[in-house]
């Protein structure tokens, strides 16, 4: 990658992580270089006391960039392209725009993130023997509810926003990698969330952080 910022951006947190996933996107839609260093589950060091100066919750990604820190995905999405990228469209400048992208990346992690959450560890970090699925299917059934509001919000546009991609459609697309990515239960069919799904599903940098297999 091409970059102005001189190779100073770190990011902190495992390849698996969804919130890693969608910040390691953002990154290559921007065409900003950075290093990535393991952490969280099984690389440990998010409980270590350096990593606890940086981010006190003990979570995955936070940001190193120069003397900076920050922590929180959608927010460490944000201000790349407010520091390096501001004339980027996938941060809209028109206020209406923007304000309706940061509604999806609060929704997200407000709402669907906390849904998401149960079926995905169940479904892909539990062992077959280990798994209810009685239980699982009735936690697929509370995440498809948040699924079908996007499919119909999606029925009129090409992405989330509009006619434009931006840091919502990045968001929202981890997500749908894992939900429409899960096997095993039953799942209602949403044909605008598919559509859209495919397309966002081709640019390069989903190909690269989001498409390869889960764990």
């Amino acid at each position: 990658m091409s970059s102005n910022n001189q190779g100073q951006i770190t990011i902190w947190g495992r390849a698996n992580s969804v919130n890693v996933q969608k910040v390691l996107w953002c990154l290559h839609e921007l065409d900003l270089a950075f290093e990535r260093i393991d952490a969280g589950m099984a690389f440990g060091k998010n409980r270590e006391p350096d990593y606890l100066a940086m981010n006190p919750n003990g979570r995955v990604p936070t940001l190193v960039d120069g003397d900076y820190v920050l922590w929180e995905s959608n927010s460490i999405m944000r201000y790349f392209v407010l520091a390096y990228r501001p004339q980027s469209p996938i941060y809209p400048q028109d206020p209406k725009l923007r304000a309706s992208a940061d509604r999806w990346l609060d929704w997200t992690l407000s709402t669907l993130q906390p849904v998401d959450r149960p079926v995905f560890w169940a479904l892909v970090r539990t062992p077959v023997e280990q798994r209810d699925m009685v239980a699982i299917q009735k936690d697929a059934d509370a995440e498809a509810a948040q699924w079908r509001v996007v499919d119909a919000y999606l029925a009129t546009r090409r992405f989330i926003t509009g006619d434009g991609f931006t840091l919502a459609d990045i968001a929202l697309g981890a997500y749908a990698r894992r939900w429409l990515g899960v096997e095993g239960i039953a799942k209602p069919t949403f044909p605008h969330l598919e559509r859209w799904f495919a397309e966002i599903s081709t640019r390069p940098g989903f190909v690269r952080y989001i498409a390869p297999p889960m764990s």
